[in-house]
């Protein structure tokens, strides 16, 4: 029994190598030959072997991820073109891409950009080794009633930025919530995938320990629930935090034997702002539940 877990593991760890590859060079060399060396398996079975363990074949899963950084960058870099993201993606010409793209993902990558839509792509982007993961993650937790400061942003996501900016010059003036040692939440009034722009809320929030002072930002005291909650955590921008928010109720919930309690989704946002690179964002999403 042992030395069957044992090889589990070891069988584990050589294609967790294999895919931490891919994910660090995606420009560079990923055929067949280089993955399977890197694997320590024959290239006769390896190609079967990955698709037997990621749930896809290996020219598949590369493309995919390709794509993935693609479209990653398209929602959330302005300077990125189309011919960019083909050329980053390895692909010839930017047709070649936008067929590869709509094929994979339901839409093109130019009205992708415009309209970043996570609940399709969770529809469409289904890799079982990555759901796998991701729900294998998931924690439940007693998140404890905590009061917070926040800040009502109205209108699109494209512009809650600008509102964060606002709430992060009232915490500096006000010095209510101090950045450095006070928790930062978002809560999310609505799906920005299917609300209309103009009618998206999203609330900015600081933990406080005391009233909320009269002040000229409309700041005002909110308190989350404390409750049993499924914790999941992103890494990476949080223009594609839907990416890690769809596969939980598509995948971990139906089979978890929870229900959801009638409470929006919230964020515990873990990395400084804007110190820390974009790819490097942790954040934790609370489902709450009954």
């Amino acid at each position: 029994m042992q030395a069957h877990t044992d090889a589990t593991r070891a069988y584990t760890k050589r294609f967790d190598a294999v895919l931490a590859h891919i994910d660090a060079n995606l420009e560079g060399d990923l055929s067949l030959d280089t993955l399977s060396h890197i694997a320590h398996f024959s290239r006769f079975h390896f190609h079967r072997q990955f698709a037997a363990y990621v749930g896809v074949p290996v020219a598949r899963y590369v493309q995919l991820m390709r794509l993935r950084r693609a479209a990653h960058r398209l929602a959330a870099q302005d300077a990125c073109t189309v011919l960019d993201a083909a050329l980053d993606a390895g692909f010839d010409s930017p047709e070649a891409f936008s067929r590869a793209f709509k094929r994979a993902f339901g839409m093109a990558p130019s009205a992708f950009r415009q309209h970043p839509n996570w609940q399709v792509w969770s529809a469409t982007f289904v890799v079982p080794y990555l759901t796998r993961k991701l729900t294998m993650q998931v924690r439940i937790i007693d998140f404890s009633e905590t009061r917070v400061a926040a800040l009502e942003h109205c209108g699109p996501t494209g512009l809650v930025n600008e509102s964060v900016r606002k709430f992060i010059d009232w915490r500096k003036q006000s010095g209510q919530s101090p950045i450095e040692t006070s928790r930062t939440f978002g809560i999310p009034r609505g799906n920005p995938d299917t609300t209309p722009a103009d009618d998206f809320r999203f609330d900015i929030c600081g933990e406080i320990n005391e009233p909320v002072a009269p002040n000229a930002y409309g700041v005002r005291e909110l308190v989350i629930p404390g409750g049993r909650c499924a914790v999941v955590r992103h890494i990476g921008s949080t223009d594609h935090v839907g990416e890690s928010i769809y596969p939980i109720y598509r995948d971990w919930l139906p089979s978890s034997g929870e229900e959801l309690r009638d409470h929006p989704l919230f964020f515990h946002y873990l990395s400084a702002w804007p110190e820390t690179p974009h790819d490097q964002w942790q954040t934790d999403i609370y489902l709450p539940l009954v």
